[in-house]
């Protein structure tokens, strides 16, 4: 069994602490966050609660040219069919008229579900722990603080067993090109990483967004699957349109660690159908 390794992403009394912040977004990336707020205030108005950053940009870890925006907006009421629409046109905009990403996503999500007892320890968690405020009134200030725990393990990820169903159909659908495959490969190489990590996490005593380092992390306590994990975290920054990568994924890594989690942590409280 690894020992523990020395606490990294936590404060002096153990609490997970934010990551990201404007002053450390690149030059080359400002314009992209300027253009990303002034939309989004435009395509929601008056219903939106509150936008955040999230992910390499505001971490600073951001590659030109491949490095996509990530972009969480809560409205004061449920996300409709239309708003979902009009994030996707946000996104496709922003995406066009700057080089220097690879894409924009855009999650939606209601204060109240934000704030609600259900996600305290997912979504809620997202937001005060792994969000940069953008825009509005920052959700965190309502929640509390986290440790690298195995009840926060759970309610991250401990839901993988029912998205691989889902996933096995998303690759079945997919067209044999690489540009529909590309896609597939880096959200489930990052899905995948991520869930090794928390299912770790608690025993590393820390947190980390690195994939490389997640990795490295599941591998102390792991060491059979551990080059599994390791190309899931180069195909979750290099993606290859690899319709074999998937396969694995939803046949052997996929299984074998949702059945882990559920014996480590348990299983995530049942939430509402969501496309994963």
């Amino acid at each position: 069994m690894a020992e523990p390794a020395p606490s990294r992403g936590l404060d002096s009394l153990g609490f997970i602490e934010r990551e990201g912040s404007h002053a450390r977004v690149p030059d080359v990336f400002r314009p992209v966050v300027v253009a990303a707020r002034d939309r989004l205030l435009d395509a929601f108005g008056a219903r939106l609660d509150s936008a955040y950053l999230y992910g390499s940009i505001p971490r600073g870890t951001a590659r030109v040219g491949r490095s996509d925006l990530d972009l969480v907006a809560v409205l004061r009421a449920e996300p409709t069919g239309a708003d979902r629409e009009a994030a996707r046109g946000l996104g496709e905009a922003v995406d066009k008229e700057f080089p220097q990403i690879d894409g924009v996503g855009t999650l939606l999500y209601s204060r109240a579900r934000v704030l609600s007892e259900l996600e305290r320890y997912d979504i809620g968690w997202f937001v005060a722990c792994q969000c940069t405020p953008l825009l509005g009134e920052d959700l965190a200030e309502f929640l509390p603080r986290y440790r690298p725990d195995s009840l926060l393990a759970r309610e991250t990820n401990g839901d993988l067993a029912r998205f691989l169903p889902r996933w096995r159909d998303r690759i079945a659908a997919a067209e044999d090109t690489e540009e529909a495959l590309r896609p597939l490969v880096r959200f489930m190489s990052r899905h995948l990483v991520r869930t090794g990590f928390t299912l770790v996490m608690p025993r590393w005593n820390g947190w980390t967004s690195d994939l490389r380092e997640m990795a490295e992390a599941f591998a102390g306590y792991y060491p059979e699957r551990a080059e599994q994990l390791r190309r899931a975290a180069e195909s979750g920054y290099e993606p290859v349109g690899d319709r074999a990568v998937l396969r694995t994924y939803v046949d052997d890594l996929g299984p074998w660690l949702a059945a882990e989690y559920a014996r480590v942590h348990g299983v995530k409280a049942p939430r509402p159908a969501e496309e994963a």
